[in-house]
Parts: structure tokens; sequence; C-alpha cells
């Protein structure tokens, strides 16, 4: 969710780039929780800026997490030189994760953040912080309570920056994913309640991986039981249902697994399962 509320005075956007660099100074050395997304990706590159060797980046390597944004974090810290360290998360034996209940991001941000404490401690680093933006305040984030019960930082918060403010930080810095579409870890693709599977995980990987292959973007493919529910923005929607795609779309699909394939008249909307919270 982009706030169009966001300032777009030159002199206010600037003011709140200066807070972050005097934030990011202020923690001497920092693990950078680096995901691979846009947010993650301007925090990291202007960490590394002010900080030079005292950042190092870590991404998680789990089945939660497609296997392309890992590849495309690697190769964003190779691009500039920055230390990248990759560990297994270990979310997928949690039970209380794969129960997939409301909490269920709550206990899976705990989890990998005391993983990452861990690893600040043993590089001798001094704080660890993570991508969050002031937007993500508007949605339900459950995941942010763990981060602030363990002492991890949000910097691009404190700084009160939004994701348009980020992107026009991202896009000036030349940095290549600028326009990257929010992407979020695949198990936000089952509704609550439904246990979260190594099966359906990857039907959605590959399913999610095809559609961006034929060109599309910003996809998210829903997991609904027999159904995979497709949203695309609005603006790529004629697509989808000429002849010939669809049935290449309908068939790769249902060679998955589902047995019927939908496309959200509505579109793609970040956070969408989360309305299932609100009418309960």
């Amino acid at each position: 969710m982009e706030n169009p509320r966001q300032p777009t005075d030159p002199e206010e956007l600037e003011a709140k780039r200066d807070k972050l660099v005097a934030i990011l100074k202020g923690f001497g050395s920092v693990l950078v929780a680096f995901s691979g997304g846009l947010d993650s990706s301007f925090l990291l590159a202007v960490a590394s800026q002010v900080l030079g060797e005292r950042v190092v980046a870590a991404t998680a390597s789990s089945p939660i997490h497609p296997r392309r944004e890992l590849e495309g974090a690697k190769e964003f810290c190779a691009k500039r030189g920055i230390r990248h360290i990759v560990f297994e998360s270990q979310e997928m034996g949690q039970e209380r994760f794969l129960k997939n209940s409301s909490q269920r991001c709550y206990w899976c941000k705990r989890a990998k953040l005391v993983q990452l404490t861990e690893v600040a401690s043993t590089e001798g680093l001094d704080i660890v912080v993570h991508g969050a933006n002031q937007d993500d305040l508007l949605d339900y984030r459950p995941g942010s309570k763990a981060a602030e019960e363990l002492g991890v930082r949000a910097p691009l918060v404190e700084a009160g920056l939004g994701k348009k403010e980020i992107r026009a930080f991202a896009r000036a810095m030349g940095l290549e994913n600028w326009d990257m579409p929010a992407s979020g870890c695949l198990a936000t693709r089952i509704p609550y309640g439904e246990e979260i599977t190594l099966e359906r995980l990857s039907m959605i990987e590959k399913a999610e991986d095809f559609l961006l292959s034929k060109g599309l973007r910003g996809v998210r493919v829903r997991h609904h039981g027999e159904v995979a529910r497709i949203e695309v923005s609005t603006e790529e929607m004629p697509r989808l249902i000429e002849t010939s795609f669809r049935k290449e779309v309908v068939d790769f699909l249902q060679g998955l697994g589902f047995l019927y394939i939908s496309l959200d008249l509505e579109g793609f909307s970040s956070g969408k399962m989360n309305r299932s919270l609100h009418n309960t």
C-alpha cells in the first residue's frame, strides 16, 4: 500500500533522507535483514554508503521465499561489494507458523529475527535493522511487533519514509530494482486457517514464476484449495483473457494441480488476504 498523501516538497523529502543517514550513522555497524525487495534494497544501499564495511546483509533461504528473490539479493550485494550472509530459516519446523493463524507473520518474523540477532552478535555488529516503511503502519503487520520486542530497528519508519518516497530515492540512486512491485512471502498467498505445506508453496511459486516469465508484473497467485486466484494489475488483465494466452495459463496451472483457474477482477492489491481479519 503506497500512501498518496506523502509529501512531494523536495526540501521535506531531502530532510527525511538526511534523517535516515543520521540514524544509520548513529548505529555504528549494522546487520540488514535483506529480502531483496525495494525497501530493504534502498536501506542496504544507503547504509552501505554511510557505513561502508560496517554493513552486512543477511537473507533467509526458505521454501516461503521465491528462489528468484534470493538470487536477486545475491546479485545486488555482489554488484556493490557488500558482504552477504545467506542463512536457512526455520519457520517450516514451527507448528505455530504452519497452522497459519492470524499471528503467522509474528511467529515467522520472530524466529528469523532471533536468528539474525545471533548472527549480528557473532559478527560483532551493533544492531539489526529491517526494511519496514511508514506505509506498513497502515496495514496489519504483526511481524513489526516481533521486531520491536527484539530491539530490531526500522530506520525507514523512524525517518518517516513511505513507499513512494523510497521508490523515488531508489530511482535517483540508480538502483536496478527501483520499480520492483511489492512481493511478500509465499505464505501470504494462502488464506488464514489453511495449513501451510511445502506442496502448496511449491505450486504457488511455480505458478508465479511462469506468469512472471511471460512478462507480467506484480503477480499474485492465491491458493484457495482447488482454485488458483490470479491477481494482476487492471492494465494487464486484457492479456490474461486473450484466447491463446489464457489457454496457456490454464493448462500450466492445471498441470500444477489446480482444478480451477480464476482471475480476480478487482486486480492486484497487496495485503488483500488480510481482509478476512476485518470481517470476523
